[in-house]
């Protein structure tokens, strides 16, 4: 998403290998869906996650999915392997995890592949506030 991701061996990316395992273990709240090519390896993936909200009218179960991340190498992007992909990934959410709302963070590159599904802007400002640890 336009970041420095740093050498392997920064911290976020042993959390994140944490955090991937445990998600594994909740195959009702967490889903994943790859495109293997014999000749690269796996290039293109839709990652998504369940999580609970207060119910609302729009949403009376409460459970809300969120596309975390989808990618394709670079090497093999135009070959719809990103919209295979996704289409697994709201299937699942629709199907499976009977989820009426997704949510995701899109960039230039994806958001035309986003709207062709639908996705669109809140009617509501969604707002964020990063937080920073006071010193101890």
């Amino acid at each position: 998403m336009g970041m420095e991701t740093g050498g392997a061996d920064v911290p976020w990316r042993a959390a994140s290998a944490r955090w991937f395992t445990d998600r594994l273990r909740h195959p009702a709240t967490f889903a994943a869906f790859l495109v293997d090519d014999p000749g690269f390896g796996t290039v293109a993936s839709a990652v998504g996650t369940c999580d609970a909200h207060a119910p609302s009218p729009a949403n009376p179960s409460g459970l809300q999915g969120r596309v975390s991340n989808v990618s394709t190498d670079p090497r093999r992007r135009r070959h719809r392997h990103a919209r295979v992909c996704l289409d697994a990934l709201l299937t699942w959410f629709r199907d499976e995890a009977d989820v009426t709302v997704v949510e995701l963070n899109a960039t230039a590159d994806g958001a035309a592949l986003y709207a062709s599904y639908g996705f669109a802007a809140p009617r509501r400002a969604t707002l964020r506030l990063r937080m920073v640890r006071a010193p101890l």
